[in-house]
């Protein structure tokens, strides 16, 4: 399931896979920011604070980010108790968060594809 994510993280526009810290953990950027970061069964996606709060209290295999920012990141544990889409929305979200606190410039260039 962790290269369905890959997949579903590097089919965002403008996103990269890059290996800041060695062979793992993949981290996903977008605009030159960290969107996701992927190591073993976990995937890390920043979020909304409320929401993050909300869906750590609704399912156990949410936690507070693992070596992130608590607050603003979630580490997933996918070990299938969370169905695919679920967290495929997350990644959206986390996307969609990162990529909104780019300059103008820079969204624009990610749209264009270049």
């Amino acid at each position: 399931m962790m290269q369905t994510l890959l997949d579903y993280c590097l089919n965002k526009p403008g996103a990269e896979q890059t290996y800041p810290f060695g062979p793992e953990p993949i981290v996903m950027k977008v605009g030159g920011k960290m969107f996701a970061l992927l190591s073993g069964d976990r995937i890390s996606l920043k979020c909304d604070p409320v929401i993050a709060e909300n869906l750590r209290e609704q399912h156990a295999a949410i936690t507070p980010g693992y070596h992130l920012n608590k607050k603003h990141w979630n580490t997933v544990h996918v070990d299938g108790a969370l169905p695919v889409d679920e967290i495929t929305d997350m990644i959206d979200h986390s996307y969609e968060l990162v990529r909104s606190s780019l300059s103008r410039a820079e969204r624009n260039r990610i749209e264009q594809g270049s």
